[in-house]
């Protein structure tokens, strides 16, 4: 079940961008307070598409000069620099408004930026292969609609660790449908097995509730509640290996479903599903790339 609401009928059909009223360099400090680290080129994408890449460079280098962010360079990439907030930007921005309660994370060195560039970056390129789509279609997912490294409680004192948290609103016609997800991001760094129990993970806090210390057990319905109306639907995006190896991966995430009673009964519930990266960038976030967990053909990610 989704949210599905009215749309206004003034609306226009331009895709959601952020709103170039709001100054570009408070965005690229919240962005980069959101995302943790971002190039150049993913920064232009995400804020201003309709813009050269000089103007948000200028822009860059003038925080650059203010100590507020600082960089690191890929290697082997013709010096393609990763930019993250300094200590001093991440305490300006922490009390922003729109990133209240987000911890900060400061990325103090470029050693520090280069252990959590790749997958880092690769969360982000995930997210803009949402946002181009959802410009095309002229659906609404900004910059501020994607949550990385979301953690929740599921018992026994563990957590689980969401790659990302999206919020995307879906527009047909006058009908404006909420949607979340949780998503994961493989690059195929971890075994199959273990990427697999990640599922255990999410039904596990499907069916959490917490209870208050001190009080007597009282049935307060599960603790995801506390941040969302419908429980996410989760999302698996792999890369990094070839088509084979993926389709492994995704036959082992499908198995999970099959053998586990607890994610069974999730997916009874829940829409689950697992697209390649490469794939929704070429046709589409939106487009039949997805392949549902449970069984059937590839659909979109919407109609999961």
């Amino acid at each position: 079940m989704d949210l599905t609401t009215a749309q206004p009928t003034d609306r226009t059909t331009a895709g959601f961008t952020p709103s170039p009223v709001e100054p570009l360099a408070h965005q690229l400090l919240a962005t980069l307070a959101q995302h943790r680290m971002a190039t150049t080129s993913q920064l232009h994408v995400l804020l201003r598409p309709d813009r050269s890449r000089q103007s948000v460079s200028e822009r860059l280098n003038d925080l650059l000069d203010e100590l507020l962010i600082d960089f690191a360079v890929l290697p082997q990439s013709h010096r393609t620099r990763v930019w993250y907030l300094t200590p001093k930007g991440a305490r300006l921005t922490r009390d922003w408004p729109a990133l209240r309660g987000r911890p900060p994370y400061p990325i103090t060195t470029a050693t520090a930026a280069s252990l959590k560039t790749p997958h880092t970056l690769t969360v982000l390129r995930t997210h803009l292969a949402f946002v181009t789509d959802a410009r095309r279609r002229g659906d609404e997912h900004g910059h501020l609609d994607w949550t990385p490294e979301v953690f929740h409680a599921i018992g026994d004192g563990e957590k689980v660790v969401a790659d990302a948290v999206m919020h995307y609103t879906l527009i047909d016609g006058q009908q404006r449908r909420k949607l979340r997800a949780f998503v994961e991001v493989d690059r195929a760094t971890m075994g199959a097995e273990r990427l697999a129990a990640k599922l255990i993970e999410y039904a596990r806090l499907w069916t959490y509730e917490p209870q208050p210390i001190g009080r007597r057990r009282q049935a307060g319905g599960p603790g995801w509640l506390r941040w969302y109306p419908v429980f996410p639907r989760v999302l698996f995006v792999l890369t990094g290996a070839g088509r084979q190896a993926i389709d492994n991966r995704i036959s082992d995430l499908k198995a999970m479903v099959a053998h586990h009673p607890l994610v069974a009964e999730l997916a009874r519930e829940v829409p689950l599903g697992a697209a390649v990266l490469e794939d929704i960038e070429k046709h589409g976030a939106t487009d039949d790339v997805w392949a549902p967990l449970t069984a059937g053909t590839l659909l979109s990610w919407t109609e999961l």
